[in-house]
């Protein structure tokens, strides 16, 4: 690729849609300050770079519709429609009642076999649908065992943010890096699996030794074998069928010249069209359309500042950086990705920095690296505080409003206990991927494929 070396001079464009980009941001970073939701800010930023992009010339509402990601949008709306679909089978409970049965009381292994579950499922399904699903089931397990779910439920968290980062639907970061880069799926899990795989095995490990004293002894065992009954078993057999499928042309989807999106999508149709027994009205209910509208809103909001050319001036000032020491600029850029994802959301500065990345990238300089450095920084910086995933945030609120219902204010996961367990599990994940990346860094520099 021929380096571009033409100096970009200050301009009235950047100046504006790069205050409208930060304005936006600091509404969005302080949306338990203020009440107002994320997505409302998000929108109202997009809708004034649009305008302000026409008034001065570097953006209007057709390049507005072009900077949408619609690959995405698409394959995030389907996968959360799929997940409708399986969540009234009873499917997931069974499991989850099936793996209590198998623990025989033992905590750890419960919280080993728990803690792996969600891992399986956050490979395909992003890692926040994940444990909604799970975080409700193992509370009811704790209360059956009389133990606290305290440590079963940051378990989940973290061990859900950590394997979403393997695959490229695991986290909805993956996703926009993914489409950005032109990352199929398998290139995707090549490069992250075996990181991922040892940073997962760490976290577990750690979490034995911080919840040592919960986690000693064997609980009581009431049995589950009355709770265990699928209410729908055609639909839960025919939904892990086509997950199955999925997958594989997930895998092949490269050389198929299909986007991701459009397994998705085939599998979504093929699902509806084979289970008689599902409402599309109900189903559609459960589609979280404010984070779509997030999403499109940020790349709308991001293309206006792209196209005046801000993110591409802030680039040339890193340049010389990367390219006197990548490496270097891998790994710190993985830190900084981490440590902003863990007190803030990680999809905003995803969206920020994927534009810095290409217009690098358009210079000549190979930004691989760089790719893989920012999955696993906003992916494991999430564990860092009680804010730095919406996974996160969830099992935090489903914490407090147990410890409320049963009187028992032990059940509660506040700031300062996320800190003494989720931080410590957060830095050994990030020191694992960063020892792995400086040993393994010519692997990590390859080219993407294209």
């Amino acid at each position: 690729m021929e380096a571009i070396t033409e100096t970009l001079t200050w301009t009235n464009s950047m100046a504006v849609s790069g205050i409208i980009l930060g304005a936006t941001f600091i509404g969005i970073f302080t949306e338990g300050v203020h009440g107002f939701h994320r997505t409302k800010f998000a929108m109202g930023g997009a809708a004034m770079m649009v305008l302000a992009g026409q008034l001065m010339g570097f953006y209007d509402p057709q390049m507005a519709l072009e900077a949408i990601d619609w690959n995405v949008v698409f394959l995030l709306g389907a996968m959360m429609t799929i997940v409708a679909i399986m969540i009234p089978t009873g499917g997931f409970q069974v499991l989850a009642y099936q793996i209590a049965d198998f623990s025989k009381g033992r905590q750890f292994l419960l919280m080993a076999l728990l803690g792996t579950a969600v891992t399986v499922f956050s490979l395909l399904l992003d890692n926040v649908t994940t444990v909604v699903i799970f975080g409700p089931l193992i509370v009811l397990i704790a209360q059956a065992l009389k133990t606290s779910p305290v440590p079963y439920l940051l378990a989940a968290a973290l061990l859900s943010d950590t394997g979403g980062v393997a695959t490229l639907v695991g986290d909805p970061p993956n996703l926009m890096i993914g489409s950005a880069a032109h990352i199929d799926f398998n290139t995707f899990i090549i490069k992250m699996g075996g990181l991922v795989l040892v940073a997962w095995v760490a976290i577990l490990v750690a979490l034995k030794f911080l919840f040592n004293k919960e986690l000693s002894g064997k609980t009581e065992q009431p049995g589950f074998e009355d709770q265990e009954k699928l209410t729908d078993p055609y639909t839960w057999r025919m939904s892990l069928l086509v997950l199955a499928v999925m997958v594989v042309f997930f895998i092949f989807h490269h050389h198929l010249h299909w986007e991701p999106w459009v397994v998705a999508v085939l599998g979504l149709s093929i699902l509806l069209l084979i289970s008689k027994n599902v409402d599309m009205d109900d189903t559609l209910e459960d589609v979280e359309l404010s984070l779509l509208m997030f999403f499109m809103s940020l790349f709308v909001l991001v293309g206006g500042v792209e196209n005046s050319h801000f993110l591409e001036y802030l680039g040339q000032f890193i340049r010389p950086f990367v390219e006197s020491d990548l490496l270097l600029a891998s790994i710190l850029l993985m830190w900084v990705a981490a440590i902003l994802s863990a007190m803030i959301d990680n999809i905003p500065f995803t969206a920020a920095m994927i534009p810095i990345i290409m217009g690098l990238e358009q210079q000549g300089i190979n930004v691989s690296p760089l790719w893989w450095a920012l999955a696993v920084g906003v992916g494991m910086g999430g564990n860092g505080t009680h804010l730095g995933s919406t996974a996160n945030v969830f099992i935090v609120t489903l914490s407090e409003r147990i410890a409320r219902e049963t009187g028992n204010a032990d059940w509660r996961i506040t700031p300062g206990l996320w800190f003494r367990k989720g931080t410590p599990a957060m830095i050994l994940t990030l020191v694992t991927s960063s020892i792995l990346m400086w040993m393994f860094f010519d692997f990590f520099g390859q080219p993407i494929p294209r």
